[in-house]
């Protein structure tokens, strides 16, 4: 059975688009590297594949972890066959705080885009604390300029979420929208299909650049500094768990760590 096959079977199984596209990449990627059918690969050279990745390579955990499960589903799903490659797995991701943008900082992305719909992409996923996949699969009707609310379908988990829409996004949404015309999804690509999250990084890197914004940051930046700049004007953290579509309250408190007025309360000893 072929790679197609493996990517059926999910779309019956309903995996979400994103992880479908993950594992997919996860098994091309093994298949290139052994260059023969992974049924003749052992699980002993899957080991020494790990130890390569992680040792030349320099993956991150959440990578690791992607490769673990997709290449185990796909032996089972595939060959009936069960490997055990999540031991490789760290049990506990290390504890890296998030990067945060300034509101100085996104604003001056935002202006540092180079056409409209550029600029009302950015603007779209931290003013709504999107996941780039979120932005990317949102349809023209998802906007709900009425309510004033932007529904978003089909998330992680599966689940449907409301957040409030921006008077000022709205604003800028309808003039991209005179000016592009998309048909059915909001963002579309040349081809009318959806547009990429790699031409969408892509952008988002040379906007950074041409704004001279100094920080590493990705794109999931601006649902973290959108999280972190609402927790700082005082909303309430059960709000934005549910803003964010975070399952447990636990994953919603990271940003408790990293907001500036509770740090700028305490005043080290050298100032003294």
């Amino acid at each position: 059975m072929s790679i197609t096959d493996f990517v059926k079977i999910l779309e019956v199984k309903r995996y979400s688009l994103n992880t479908i596209k993950a594992y997919e990449s996860v098994v091309k990627l093994a298949r290139s590297y052994f260059q023969k059918p992974l049924h003749d690969v052992s699980e002993d050279q899957l080991h020494q594949y790990f130890y390569e990745l992680i040792h030349s390579k320099n993956i991150s955990i959440a990578y690791q972890k992607q490769i673990a499960l997709g290449l185990k589903l796909y032996y089972k799903e595939i060959y009936n066959k069960n490997i055990h490659l999540e031991l490789l797995v760290p049990k506990r991701n290390s504890k890296t705080l998030p990067v945060i943008l300034s509101l100085q900082d996104v604003n001056s992305l935002i202006y540092a885009a180079k056409n409209s719909k550029h600029k009302s992409m950015i603007a779209l996923v931290y003013s709504a604390g999107l996941r780039v996949g979120e932005m990317i699969n949102m349809k023209i009707l998802d906007i709900d300029s009425k309510r004033m609310i932007i529904h978003v379908k089909q998330a992680k988990g599966r689940k449907d979420r409301i957040v409030p829409l921006s008077e000022k996004l709205l604003l800028m949404l309808r003039a991209y929208y005179k000016e592009y015309s998309p048909k059915i999804y909001l963002f579309e690509g040349q081809k009318r299909g959806k547009y990429s999250t790699s031409s969408f990084n892509k952008f988002l890197k040379a906007a950074a650049k041409r704004a001279n914004i100094k920080k590493e940051f990705s794109a999931h930046s601006l649902r973290h500094s959108y999280a972190t700049h609402l927790l700082e004007k005082g909303t309430d953290i059960r709000i934005i768990q549910k803003l964010l579509g975070h399952n447990s309250i636990k994953t919603t408190m990271l940003y408790t760590q990293v907001t500036s007025p509770m740090l700028q309360n305490i005043k080290s000893p050298f100032d003294e």
